[in-house]
C-alpha cells in the first residue's frame, strides 16, 4: 500500500504530522534509490573488473607463476647484486695496482717509468695474499728485472771503467763532475756507484789543491 496523504488522513493524523511523514518517507526512498543506482552500477562494472584480473593473473602464470611485485624485486635485486661485484672488481685492481707499484720501486724501476709500465701489466693474473702483498714476489722481480732492464738503474758495482779512470793520476787528466754523472744512452750511469764515489773524492781533493 502506498503512503499517500489520504491513506494517513484516514488514520486521523493532523495535517502538520502529515506533511513531515511524507517528506521523511520521500527522503528514506530517495536514499534506497540512490543506494540502489550503485549497486547497480558496480555491478556494471564487475566484468571490466574481472577482466583485469585475469589478465594479471595471466601475466603472472606467464612470469612462471610469479607474483609481478616479486618479479620486479628480484630484477632490482640481480642489479644491485651485478654492482656490488663490479665495485668489488674495482677496488681489487686498486690494490693490486698499488702492490705492484710498489714492487716496481723495489726493483728499482725509475719513478718516471711505473706509469708506463703499469699501463701494459695485466693484473689479473695477480694475487695478492691476506695483507695484501703480491704472492710470488721474488719470481715476479726477476721478470721485471728482465723484462723492463732498460728502466731500471743499475746500482751494482761493476768496477772502475778502465776507459775512464776515475782520478788522473796514471792518466795524466782530471775528471769533472760531468765525466762522473755520465750516461749511456739508456739514461744509466757509465760508473759505478763506488767509481763515482772515489772519482768525486778525487775531484774534491785536488779542488782543495787547486788543481
Amino acid at each position: 500500500m502506498a503512503l499517500t496523504r489520504k491513506f494517513l488522513s484516514a488514520l486521523g493524523i493532523e495535517p502538520d504530522k502529515i506533511d513531515e511523514i511524507i517528506t521523511a518517507h520521500t527522503e528514506t526512498v530517495d536514499a534506497l534509490k540512490h543506494e540502489r543506482d550503485t549497486y547497480k552500477e558496480n555491478a556494471e562494472k564487475l566484468p571490466g573488473v574481472q577482466a583485469e584480473l585475469d589478465g594479471l593473473k595471466a601475466k603472472a602464470a606467464k612470469d612462471d607463476g610469479k607474483d609481478p611485485w616479486k618479479v620486479k624485486y628480484d630484477a632490482l635485486k640481480e642489479e644491485f647484486t651485478e654492482y656490488k661485484a663490479e665495485q668489488g672488481k674495482k677496488e681489487t685492481a686498486a690494490k693490486k695496482s698499488a702492490a705492484y707499484r710498489e714492487l716496481l720501486k723495489e726493483c728499482g724501476v725509475r719513478e718516471k717509468r711505473i706509469d708506463a709500465v703499469l699501463k701494459v701489466t695485466d693484473l689479473d693474473g695477480v694475487e695478492l695474499d691476506e695483507d695484501g702483498k703480491i704472492k710470488d714476489a721474488a719470481k715476479l722481480k726477476k721478470a721485471i728485472a728482465e723484462e723492463w732492464e732498460d728502466f731500471i738503474d743499475k746500482t751494482a758495482q761493476q768496477g772502475a771503467n778502465t776507459a775512464t779512470p776515475p782520478s788522473g793520476k796514471s792518466s795524466g787528466t782530471v775528471m769533472t763532475r760531468a765525466d762522473v754523472y755520465k750516461t749511456d744512452e739508456h739514461g744509466r750511469f757509465v760508473l759505478d756507484a763506488t767509481a763515482r764515489q772515489n772519482a768525486l773524492k778525487q775531484i774534491i781533493e785536488n779542488e782543495a789543491k787547486g788543481v
